[in-house]
């Protein structure tokens, strides 16, 4: 699917934004060799455009109390449309699921990225509700015993 036309300018502002999104707009013309008003105008456009899809704030999760990462492998008896929409619309009302993704090339269906607090916790919401989703088969789960690398900033470079 081919991409908008940006120029190095927009690749600048893209690539600003992406490493703080509390910038302020005269700091970021600033910083892209724009004058205010134009810098408003290409990032309105780049927001008109669906480039720019939203902008979020980042919180520490250990700070406040979610040490646990963890990858959690689901499959379910069949992969029927009906089953397929029962899950994912069970598992977008926890908000501990931060990612879901149906996946292929392994044997599960589902790739879930959790965060919790403890190991009691993480149990209470395998038995009493991950377990309970009609058409789930298996579980295999994977904790993050160290975290190496985490982007949240989407690389820009095969943009010409």
């Amino acid at each position: 699917m081919p991409i908008k036309k940006l120029d190095r300018i927009d690749r600048k502002i893209l690539d600003e934004i992406q490493r703080d999104g509390n910038i302020s707009n005269l700091e970021l013309a600033d910083k892209v060799g724009l004058s205010p008003s134009p810098c408003s105008r290409r990032v309105r456009q780049l927001e008109d455009a669906g480039i720019i899809d939203k902008q979020v704030t980042l919180l520490n999760q250990s700070e406040l109390g979610l040490p646990l990462t963890i990858f959690i492998h689901v499959s379910l008896e069949k992969q029927l449309p009906k089953t397929l929409d029962n899950f994912e619309r069970s598992i977008s009302t926890y908000n501990e699921v931060l990612e879901c993704s149906l996946i292929t090339g392994s044997d599960a269906d589902y790739l879930l990225k959790v965060v919790m607090p403890d190991m009691s916790y993480y149990e209470k919401f395998l038995l009493k509700e991950l377990n309970q989703i009609e058409g789930v088969s298996s579980i295999r789960t994977s904790f993050v015993m160290r975290q190496v690398l985490n982007r949240t900033a989407l690389p820009l470079s095969h943009i010409k």
